[in-house]
């Protein structure tokens, strides 16, 4: 029944993004997927993979557990994406792929990283973990390089609670993907079941009063092992592959992913109104909005905003009951230290070290009442204090 499930997703993936179904490869996990794309790549010991210095653990992860390095590269303080001027100084004989990540759901300059990896011969990804719904030059995210791959956890474009995919167009990449995607150890009967309980315990518990409890209990019971969860201890603590870590889909996501990509559209378009709600205060308050450069179309899977002094800016949002995200707390979300176990060397990307100190998210949910986005806008009024301009 799996397997069918399976089936039907990747129909529908491939319907979604106009690409064939035999593109599309399904995983536990995104990390899972753009490991396997990285080991298709033949991406081994002692290579280098270019990553922003402003992302996700889970990423150098991926490319330390193949025995490579990951390569830092400075964003774009008005992008929060990768600057594609400072890659050309970071690539090195050793170099074999560029990592181009969409961020907060804005794809970056593609075209310019797409010149630089053939000038030098290298192979690139679009990381598509925030960017899936939304547009590069009118050509759907996660579509324009050779491979792909996208996340559906939780608060991603769209929730299976747990979930990967990638898109690979490549056809000698292609057959390789594949060959793991078979190989990849099948979620178990109580993976399935809790994954479920925890889809269901998030439908009927979540609200913005009981929001930032069930956030802490919950990452709390992840970095225990005790559910699953983004990040269990292992990867949070170590550069070694945890057990289990290569693991494919199951059916509980793929037909939870069936279901939701039918309403992703609609999602992406709430999420864009409420951005733009957003934006229309912050700009009558003087606060300085996203920067959308004309080449792409933002989905805002989480808005942007940086504050003096964040600390207490989420404790009194909290007291208030206002969702907020912390994506990304540090150059490696959300390692705090340590930085050296990932091949981070601290002090060598200033822009990214400086918004990592001071960004919050506001929340687009699709399901966000009006009642409860005027009270974030209510907050934001009562907090201009801490609005960096």
């Amino acid at each position: 029944m799996k397997d069918d499930f399976n089936h039907v997703y990747k129909k529908a993936l491939g319907q979604y993004l106009h690409l064939p179904a035999e593109d599309v490869f399904l995983f536990w996990k995104g990390r899972v997927a753009l490991y396997a794309i990285l080991k298709a790549m033949g991406v081994k010991e002692n290579d280098e993979v270019i990553v922003p210095a402003f992302t996700c653990v889970v990423v150098p992860n991926a490319i330390l557990y193949l025995g490579a390095k990951p390569v830092y590269v400075d964003i774009d303080p008005a992008t929060y994406n990768m600057d594609c001027n400072k890659i050309e100084a970071k690539i090195s004989t050793k170099t074999k792929v560029i990592l181009a990540q969409n961020t907060y759901g804005l794809s970056p300059d593609m075209d310019a990283i797409r010149i630089i990896a053939e000038k030098h011969q290298l192979q690139w990804v679009e990381d598509c973990t925030h960017g899936l719904g939304g547009r590069y030059k009118n050509q759907l995210n996660g579509t324009l390089a050779p491979a792909s791959f996208f996340s559906s956890q939780w608060n991603k474009p769209f929730s299976t609670g747990i979930g990967g995919m990638c898109v690979v167009k490549d056809e000698q990449l292609r057959s390789k993907v594949a060959a793991m995607e078979t190989d990849a150890v099948r979620p178990s009967a109580k993976d399935e079941w809790m994954l479920k309980a925890l889809l269901t315990a998030r439908e009927k518990l979540m609200s913005p009063s009981l929001y930032w409890n069930a956030l802490s209990f919950y990452r709390w019971l992840s970095r225990k092992n005790i559910v699953i969860g983004s990040s269990g201890k292992g990867e949070l603590e170590s550069v070694s592959m945890p057990a289990g870590y290569f693991k494919g889909m199951g059916g509980v996501q793929s037909k939870r992913g069936v279901e939701a990509l039918k309403n992703l559209d609609a999602m992406t378009a709430k999420r864009k109104a409420t951005a733009a709600r957003y934006n229309e205060l912050l700009s009558s308050m003087g606060v300085t909005i996203p920067i959308v450069p004309p080449y792409a179309d933002h989905t805002y899977l989480k808005y942007p905003l940086q504050v003096t002094n964040r600390e207490k800016f989420v404790r009194l949002a909290r007291k208030r009951k206002i969702e907020l995200g912390d994506w990304f707390i540090s150059p490696l979300h959300p390692v705090i230290e340590n930085f050296e176990r990932w091949n981070y060397r601290y002090g060598e990307n200033p822009v990214a070290e400086r918004i990592s100190g001071q960004i919050v998210n506001l929340p687009t949910s699709p399901g966000m009442s009006e009642n409860e986005l005027q009270n974030i806008v209510n907050f934001l009024r009562s907090a201009d204090d801490f609005l960096i301009r």
